[in-house]
C-alpha cells in the first residue's frame, strides 16, 4: 500500500511493440492507493479481458505489470485520480492526449485500446464509430489500429457478457496477429 491520505498517479507499463496498449481514463482512488491499475473492487477490467479470452487466467490487478510479459501495457489519458472521470478538466485531458500522443509514437503498440468511448472521443476528438476497431482512416499514429471498448467501471450499467463480447473482437484480432507473425 501507498502513503495514506496521499493520491498519487498509478505507474505506466509500458514496453516497445506491446500487442494491446490500454487506455484507461485515469486512476480511481483504490488505484491510487494500492498502485495498481483497476484495482477497485468494483471494476470489472480482470474479469472482462479473461471472459474475453485476452488472458489465459484471470489476473489480479497487483499482477498488472506480468501482463507486460503477455505483450498488453496499461497507461491513462489523465494521471490524475479521481472517484468520478467527471472530475476531470478539459485542460487535464488537454495536456493528456499529448502526452498519450507522444507514448504512442515512442511505444508504437500494434493497437490502442481505449477502455470507455469518452477516452477514445478525448484523446481523438471526435465521436467514436461504435464499439471495436475504429476506421483506419482515424489513427492518430500510423500503424496503431484504435479500439473502442466499454468502460469496466462499476458505474457502468452495461453487463459483464456484452462487455466481454465487445473484447471478445480484440481478442480474435490479437490471435490473428500472432498467428501472422508465427
Amino acid at each position: 500500500m501507498r502513503e495514506e491520505g496521499r493520491l498519487q498517479p498509478i505507474p505506466d507499463h509500458l514496453a516497445p511493440g506491446l500487442d494491446v496498449l490500454f487506455v484507461g481514463y485515469n486512476p480511481s482512488i483504490r488505484s491510487s492507493r494500492t498502485g495498481h491499475h483497476y484495482a477497485n473492487p468494483s471494476n470489472r477490467f480482470w474479469k472482462m479481458i479473461h471472459g474475453a479470452g485476452l488472458t489465459p487466467r484471470r489476473y489480479a490487478s497487483h499482477e498488472g505489470e506480468a501482463m507486460l510479459e503477455l505483450g498488453y501495457g496499461f497507461t491513462n489519458i489523465v494521471p490524475r485520480p479521481t472517484r468520478t472521470a467527471e472530475e476531470i478538466t478539459k485542460e487535464e485531458y488537454a495536456a493528456g492526449r499529448k502526452e498519450l500522443l507522444t507514448k504512442l509514437k515512442l511505444y508504437r503498440p500494434r493497437a490502442a485500446c481505449f477502455v470507455g468511448k469518452g477516452v477514445y472521443e478525448q484523446f481523438s476528438g471526435r465521436k467514436t464509430s461504435g464499439w471495436g476497431f475504429q476506421p483506419e482512416a482515424s489513427e492518430q499514429v500510423p500503424g496503431v489500429r484504435e479500439f473502442v471498448g466499454p468502460s469496466s467501471s462499476g458505474l457502468v450499467r452495461m453487463k459483464l457478457e456484452e462487455m466481454i463480447d465487445v473484447y471478445a473482437e480484440l481478442a480474435r484480432w490479437r490471435r490473428e496477429e500472432l498467428g501472422r507473425r508465427s
